[in-house]
């Protein structure tokens, strides 16, 4: 008897029928909430869970007593309890790597855009009020040569590193990491103190995962340490800065300006007065959002949950300690 699965993400043809080949599936391509009742009947019913963009709670754990692994479609994981799916011994898998570059490239897109105000004069152009040669009311920032501030020093936040070091000649520094040797001999990065990465750079860029720990990591505080003139990058996840200071520093001045993918709120509220600040770049958190890294991700989930429901250790696997687990009881 097959194994069944629940997919509440768009996935390809292709990729359907490789699981439907080995597990019957309940498809819910545009499933907006986990009250759908469809959903809670296949879920109550499944071994494996394939998806991204909504929570699964331990109250609908509860209702899934067969399930053995879920495999989201993005590299955060912080729509799942974590701890309530390893008491249960259910497996939690994510996709690092696929997305790095993808990501990183939008990082550097914020940068380049927010600094060189590529928006902003954009709209100034469509407006009509191009009448005469550009002043200085009109001139940018330039990148290369600046420093850049990482805060967090991952697969993303190296990547975005290098293409800072290698390609525009920015002295790096990095905070809220364990000591990278490799990249401080790659890119000659220096390793700060998060207070003093603040003081120092003219770019400081987010890439930290968001836990209870990095919650509100950035607020009114870190603001006020940072150099006037300075640019603040997010591509992390919108819990991990205080969006009220981030408004605050950027209506009074005290930041230049600001690049965001990723907002308290997503969708990013009607009232938000952030879009409309002449300062901010602000994007619908695309940071992985191109047809071949989407793809990639989803075929990286597809592949995860196919060996996780065969018995074989995933490929990307989030909670080391309910294979321990499942191992141990084997």
């Amino acid at each position: 008897m097959h194994k069944r699965i629940v997919a509440y993400r768009r996935l390809s043809d292709s990729q359907l029928a490789a699981l439907r080949h080995d597990f019957h599936v309940d498809y819910f391509a545009d499933l907006a909430t986990t009250d759908d009742p469809a959903f809670r009947e296949a879920l109550s019913q499944a071994h494996g869970v394939i998806g991204a963009g909504l929570p699964l709670t331990p109250a609908l754990l509860d209702t899934a007593p067969q399930l053995e692994a879920v495999a989201t479609i993005s590299v955060g994981y912080d729509n799942y309890p974590v701890e309530a799916l390893t008491e249960r011994g259910i497996l939690l898998c994510n996709t690092p790597d696929v997305l790095t570059e993808t990501t990183a490239d939008t990082a550097f897109a914020l940068i380049m855009a927010s600094a060189r105000r590529v928006v902003e004069l954009a709209d100034f152009i469509k407006r009509g009020d191009w009448q005469e040669s550009i002043g200085e009311a009109q001139f940018g920032s330039d990148v290369h040569g600046k420093t850049l501030g990482m805060v967090g020093m991952g697969r993303i936040g190296a990547a975005i590193a290098r293409r800072g070091a290698l390609g525009f000649n920015m002295p790096i520094l990095y905070s809220n990491a364990s000591p990278k040797p490799q990249l401080e001999t790659e890119l000659g990065a220096r390793r700060r103190e998060m207070d003093d990465l603040l003081a120092e750079a003219d770019f400081v860029c987010i890439t930290v995962p968001l836990s209870a720990e990095t919650e509100k990591l950035i607020g009114a505080r870190e603001f006020g340490l940072m150099k006037p003139g300075a640019i603040f990058i997010n591509i992390a996840r919108g819990k991990v800065v205080d969006e009220a200071a981030l408004i605050e520093a950027l209506q009074s001045g005290q930041l230049h300006g600001a690049g965001l993918d990723v907002f308290e709120q997503e969708p990013l509220a009607a009232d938000s007065p952030l879009p409309h600040l002449a300062n901010v770049v602000a994007l619908p958190h695309i940071g992985s959002a191109t047809h071949e890294t989407r793809t990639a991700m989803a075929q990286r989930a597809v592949d995860n949950l196919t060996l996780a429901l065969n018995g074989e250790r995933p490929i990307n696997l989030v909670n080391d300690a309910a294979w321990a687990s499942r191992r141990t009881t084997g």
